[in-house]
């Protein structure tokens, strides 16, 4: 069973699917993401990583399960979208211009 199927198959159990129209799934995604973040506030990104994995890992859990779930109501491919999302950022940063910057694209 692969991802998304035991996401469908938790939610379905308990008949949830009612709920996650596309709008509240976009705000759990920024909710979650905002918990995830919160874990880092006032503190050193090594002090966090180092102290806090297990609620890393359960709020990065929570964006990425509604993410999918996000991506199966629309019936996109998660593999197929990130794939296109990485050509498209491909030719925005190619390596020749972007190696080891964090400039934006624009001021390459």
């Amino acid at each position: 069973m692969n991802s998304m199927d035991k996401i469908n198959k938790f939610r379905d159990d308990r008949n949830w699917r009612q709920f996650h129209n596309e709008k509240d799934l976009a705000i759990s995604i920024s909710l979650e993401a905002s918990e995830l973040l919160e874990l880092f506030q006032w503190k050193k990104s090594e002090e966090t990583v180092s102290t806090k994995k297990t609620e890393l890992k359960e709020e990065l859990a929570d964006v990425l399960i509604y993410s999918y779930m996000m991506a199966d109501n629309l019936n996109l491919d998660v593999d197929e979208i990130i794939d296109e999302k990485i050509k498209k950022d491909s030719a925005k940063y190619p390596v020749k211009k972007s190696y080891g910057k964090n400039t934006k694209y624009t001021d390459l």
